[in-house]
């Protein structure tokens, strides 16, 4: 029976794309702390410079925290086209190397490099090269995670941020995994990190201890997966060209909410997280849908569609506000609030000797 080669996959990120794109064009910004978003009360940091983030400033935060955070903070409106354009210059420059493109935003992609158009052996040569390209043609800096499969390449690619890569070989996967808490895991956010540290699990290793039933008797599906990745493997292969369908995101309360001004406080970080994804992607979407989950689990979802795209964060907001206001009054408690876009509009995505493993 014929071995499975094993993937070579690469996760190039682009650093602090927004603001660096800025500091490019703009010199004036350079090595002052830039936020690309609106300043306004209710406006959002799409992107943060490295010179910013020092100061606790990121994405998805309302702009009037960040400005507490850091009072020197420069606000650059957001310039979509510019970044569509950069974006496609690297994409041009990924397909020269693999056709094997699986983009998760205007600045972020997987690329499979097992079989690559270079003919080059090395993956860890390959994101040396890609980096050096994007450097010389775009000005700007990109970091890259080297491993055999999304998960730890994904994971690999925080390591030298910025403007740096780092590889997890295959034999180093497992020890790599056991020492990371889990809310390090991409895929598993702060409120699934704090079910599992109340079953006692904080770190891979403690992952790893458990049985698949657990994990599904606890997280359903999703349980599989950690079952998978806490032991590092994931079989999930770069699809090129994947179609987004939605963008979304929700909240588990620690404490149900029970009055209108709880709700409006509690979706304000949910809607703030949605538009800065919306602004990352650059996918915009004609239907809103709010989320509800009650104190009892029973779980209700409202849309509302709409001729053309949600442009702003204020008519997103808007839409939410009114699809909550008519499920007013609550019948029960609410712990869990969630928002997502769909009917994506997205930029077209671009559009394939086998090799000895050398990582």
């Amino acid at each position: 029976m014929e071995q499975e080669v094993q993937r070579k996959i690469i996760h190039l990120d682009m650093d602090a794309f927004y603001a660096s794109v800025e500091q490019r064009d703009q010199p004036a910004l350079r090595g002052r702390p830039v936020a690309v978003g609106g300043s306004r009360q209710r406006g959002v940091v799409a992107a943060a410079s490295y010179e910013a983030r020092q100061f606790g400033v990121r994405s998805a935060m309302a702009s009037s925290v960040a400005v507490r955070k850091c009072p020197e903070l420069v606000f650059v409106k957001p310039r979509f086209e510019v970044y569509k354009e950069v974006s496609r210059q690297i994409r041009d420059i990924f397909l020269e190397y693999t056709p094997l493109i699986e983009p998760l935003s205007l600045d972020e992609a997987y690329l499979d490099v097992t079989h690559n158009l270079k003919h080059i052996a090395s993956a860890t040569q390959l994101a040396q090269e890609i980096r050096a390209r994007i450097h010389e043609e775009t000005r700007l800096t990109a970091s890259a995670g080297i491993s055999y499969n999304k998960f730890l390449a994904k994971l690999a690619s925080d390591y030298r941020k910025p403007n740096g890569q780092f590889v997890i070989k295959p034999h180093e996967g497992l020890a790599f995994v056991e020492t990371l808490s889990v809310g390090q895991f991409h895929g598993i956010g702060p409120a699934t990190a704090g079910r599992l540290n109340q079953l006692g699990i904080f770190t891979g290793l403690d992952l790893r201890q458990q049985t698949e039933a657990f994990l599904r008797q606890h997280f359903g599906k999703a349980g599989s997966h950690y079952y998978q990745i806490a032991r590092a493997q994931d079989h999930r292969p770069v699809v090129a060209d994947r179609v987004r369908k939605s963008i979304g995101s929700e909240t588990t309360f620690e404490h149900d909410l029970l009055t209108h001004a709880e709700l409006l406080a509690g979706l304000e970080p949910v809607l703030a997280s949605v538009w800065a994804a919306s602004q990352r992607t650059g996918a915009t979407g004609r239907t809103v849908t709010l989320k509800v989950k009650y104190a009892d689990f029973r779980q209700i979802t409202r849309s509302r569609t709409f001729l053309a795209p949600i442009r702003t964060p204020e008519l997103l907001a808007q839409v939410s506000h009114e699809l909550l206001a008519a499920l007013l009054p609550l019948p029960l408690g609410v712990r869990l609030l969630g928002v997502s876009l769909s009917t994506l509009e997205v930029e077209a995505e671009m559009p394939g000797q086998q090799l000895a493993l050398k990582f």
